[in-house]
């Protein structure tokens, strides 16, 4: 499915909003990234970056599309505009038009994601406010995961007023979702039964994915847990978090948890992993072999729920550039058998893309 005109993709962060315009082939012709929101920040464009007062999302997104404009692109010539949103809840389980009702879901998923879906519903208003009648969509990174069997999802809680919303949800569900289309692409193959996905980056996570469809994913609740991270600590026992929180409080835990810990907990410098590689010293070295031995031992558990494996498939920063790593990694898994592996080139604008000319393409067909 295609757009006979560009698509706008955006993908506002807490202090950045990141955007790119597609053609008809969902190859980017633009890109930009305005950083430093609530501030002194920057706009780039291209290769071409300067420093702007972006006071809010608002005037972040105004910034972007002006230096568009000068570039020849403008709302008027779009075909619509996808946005990149992390939390769709139990709901919101595929791409999907943006209307009242759709925004109000989304609102009622901030709980879920306070630091995430407001920013987005910032960035849509935005654009409602400068085209009205342009039409825009939504792609969620919890969505590809709707798919995981009850037995996955459910944590072992009563089913009281207090538990209400927790449950697995899984992320990262727009880098899978291009994942399977891609792969068949790149390999002129069918996709494999039992692919383990492996999305390793800042935020790291594994996907089972049989028949196309997510099994099983090691991100929860929240994107907390799972994997050793840039920042984030991964799986924790729920006693030592009750216990720091104890010692500390609950938001200061919640800090630690997400920004200090990871590899840049284990290393004592840095999340970047090309930072940790560098150095070489004892404890980015831990920090790399911590790393790679929880993606291994959590593959284990991906492997169980898809009853084998027959590919592997890497994607993301690390996923794609880092050899060594990649390697550990497939050390750990030796006993899985020889298996393919691929290393697939993350694609999720592309394929918020892809799901905004589906959309539209389905609207036409009304």
């Amino acid at each position: 499915m295609t757009a006979p005109h560009p698509i706008l993709v955006i993908n506002a962060g807490s202090s950045s909003i990141k955007a790119a315009v597609f053609d008809a082939g969902f190859e980017a012709l633009e890109t930009a990234e305005a950083s430093g929101i609530g501030g002194a920040g920057r706009v780039r464009v291209g290769t071409t970056s300067e420093a702007c007062a972006l006071p809010d999302h608002a005037g972040a997104l105004s910034a972007i599309l002006d230096r568009f404009v000068a570039r020849g692109v403008t709302l008027a010539a779009l075909a619509g505009v996808g946005h990149r949103v992390v939390h769709g809840g139990t709901d919101l389980t595929a791409p999907a038009l943006i209307t009242p009702r759709t925004r109000a879901q989304i609102a009622a998923c901030i709980p879920l994601a306070p630091h995430h879906n407001i920013h987005h519903l910032a960035a849509i208003d935005a654009v409602a406010r400068l085209a009205p009648d342009l039409p825009q969509t939504a792609s969620f990174d919890t969505a590809f995961h709707a798919t995981n069997p009850d037995v996955a999802r459910r944590f072992a809680l009563p089913q009281v007023a207090a538990t209400e919303g927790l449950q697995r949800y899984g992320f990262h569900g727009t880098s899978y979702a291009a994942l399977t289309r891609t792969l068949p692409e790149q390999t002129s193959a069918p996709l494999p039964e039992r692919l383990l996905g492996l999305h390793l980056g800042n935020g790291a996570s594994l996907c089972a994915i049989r028949h196309g469809k997510s099994v099983a994913t090691t991100m929860g609740y929240s994107p907390l847990s799972g994997l050793t991270m840039g920042t984030r600590a991964g799986d924790i026992d729920a006693s030592a978090v009750l216990e720091l929180a104890r010692r500390i409080g609950v938001e200061p835990a919640a800090h630690m948890l997400n920004f200090e810990s990871g590899l840049l907990g284990l290393s004592t410098l840095s999340a970047d992993m090309r930072s940790l590689q560098e150095a070489g010293t004892p404890e980015a070295e831990f920090a790399r072999t911590h790393f790679a031995y929880w993606a291994a031992r959590h593959a284990g558990s991906m492997i169980a729920a898809m009853g084998g494996l027959d590919a592997i498939a890497f994607t993301g920063g690390i996923g794609e550039n880092d050899a060594d790593m990649r390697a550990r990694i497939l050390d750990h898994l030796r006993w899985a058998g020889d298996v393919p592996v691929h290393i697939v080139p993350a694609r999720e604008e592309a394929q918020i893309a892809h799901d905004t000319a589906t959309l539209l393409g389905g609207l036409k067909g009304r």
